[in-house]
């Protein structure tokens, strides 16, 4: 017997709307949130949660990257249900304050990766943000893909906010 999964509810309730205290849609990321910085995660604004909501995740990826095209910086999961995301999030596979959440492999590490554009190019990041009806089990070895899979049929919304990194920029 076939296994039933849950629609994936994606886009179909409010949107989930994400904003940032760091930068703007489409703005320049500070130096503190990149690779040459203080590599500090950006704290992430959540609006028009589903109130079915029971965990959420997020991602980190690099669409300008040349040769692997959305390279992720960052994968975490099993995070609160809250409207704010907190910068800062310290490194580890598991993380218990300042709130709890799991972070998988990304960028060869369990933790978030800032921008790191080589060669002083200008690249595009996108923070993605779910909010899933369901915790999920995933091993800390995980990765970008692994964690997509697990979300399959859970995911009730999401949300992506977008900035741009150059090493040196003029503002």
């Amino acid at each position: 017997m076939k296994k039933e999964v849950p629609e994936n509810r994606a886009y179909r309730g409010n949107p989930l709307t994400i904003s940032s205290s760091a930068f703007a849609e489409g703005g320049w990321i500070p130096d503190r949130h990149s690779g040459y910085g203080e590599d500090r995660s950006p704290e992430l604004i959540l609006e028009g949660i589903d109130p079915a909501a029971v965990s959420m995740a997020v991602t980190l990826d690099d669409a300008d990257h040349p040769l692997f095209p959305n390279y992720n910086h960052w994968v975490a999961w099993n995070l609160p249900v809250v409207p704010v995301i907190p910068a800062g999030l310290p490194r580890g596979a598991l993380v218990r304050e300042p709130i709890c959440l799991e972070q998988g492999m990304a960028y060869g590490k369990h933790c978030y990766r800032g921008p790191k554009p080589p060669f002083h190019w200008c690249h595009e990041y996108r923070f993605t943000v779910y909010t899933l009806d369901a915790r999920l089990d995933l091993p800390a070895s995980s990765d970008k893909s692994a964690l997509l899979a697990a979300m399959e049929g859970h995911i009730l919304q999401s949300g992506t906010l977008t900035g741009k990194y150059q090493r040196n920029h003029k503002l």
